[in-house]
């Protein structure tokens, strides 16, 4: 079986989990915190759209693998295995903000070969096989192409937060961010997919979990970037990742990111 099959009922997960999410979004939601320690939200919305998905895969797809940030794994050294993120920046999301997207990445044999984000309000979708990459939105449909950017100094950098990185790794970052033209904070998976159409440079983060990246890893390289751990490895198992349109700009800030002087 090839990726391709997959296309059609990707677009029919991200369909569905929109459907379930939309009539959440901007209202009195009930929140919970995952967390003992910090704040890490979870919503009835994220709970919902997740078991909408999983229903599906194990309807047309039951020897699959599941990966779900909401309620665990099954089968996860299958040959396929579905990774599933409802709702990525949640935090947004409860804010009001339609800076989230549900992400879906299909593995094959442990490699993402395809993954989505869909935002449902903004009603835009970024996809990719590695091979290439496209969006679909308000705009129309066009192919996704990163930008190239020779010089750091010339650069625009964006983070979630430099408040969820240790005090090491906030230190690493500091040294990109200083040596950047323009360093925005937000947007969770929304700038990897601006990464992948070309209007910004740099994504640096940490801490991620497989779901969190494994479905942007086939945007950013289908639209011809580099995403990978801080120190070159594969990204899909999360952790301390970074992304760059240009290969250049990947091997200037992996230099500044575990420069120990």
């Amino acid at each position: 079986m090839t990726v391709i099959d997959f296309k059609v009922f990707i677009g029919q997960l991200a369909t569905s989990s929109g459907e379930t999410i939309l009539p959440f979004f901007r209202t009195s939601l009930g929140i919970d915190n995952k967390s003992a320690s910090d704040f890490d939200p979870v919503t009835e919305a994220d709970r919902a759209a997740e078991a909408v998905m999983r229903r599906l895969i194990k309807f047309n797809f039951p020897q699959h693998g599941i990966v779900g940030e909401e309620f665990g794994n099954e089968r996860e050294d299958a040959e396929y295995v579905w990774v599933l993120d409802p709702i990525d920046g949640t935090k947004s999301f409860i804010a009001g903000f339609p800076i989230w997207g549900t992400l879906i990445a299909l593995l094959h044999k442990g490699t993402p070969v395809f993954g989505m984000m869909h935002q449902p309000y903004i009603g835009e979708r970024f996809s990719g096989d590695s091979g290439s990459a496209h969006y679909q939105g308000p705009s129309g449909e066009r192919k996704l192409a990163v930008r190239r950017c020779a010089a750091l100094q010339d650069a625009t950098l964006f983070t979630t937060s430099p408040l969820l990185m240790g005090g090491i790794d906030r230190a690493a970052f500091g040294r990109v961010q200083d040596a950047v033209r323009l360093t925005r904070y937000g947007g969770d998976c929304y700038s990897y997919c601006m990464l992948a159409a070309g209007h910004l440079d740099l994504v640096i983060e940490t801490e991620l979990k497989p779901y969190d990246i494994a479905a942007l890893i086939p945007i950013v390289t289908g639209a011809g970037g580099v995403i990978t751990t801080w120190d070159g490895k594969p990204a899909q198992n999360g952790g301390r990742i970074i992304a760059a349109g240009d290969p250049r700009m990947h091997e200037a800030a992996i230099k500044l990111l575990n420069d120990q002087g």
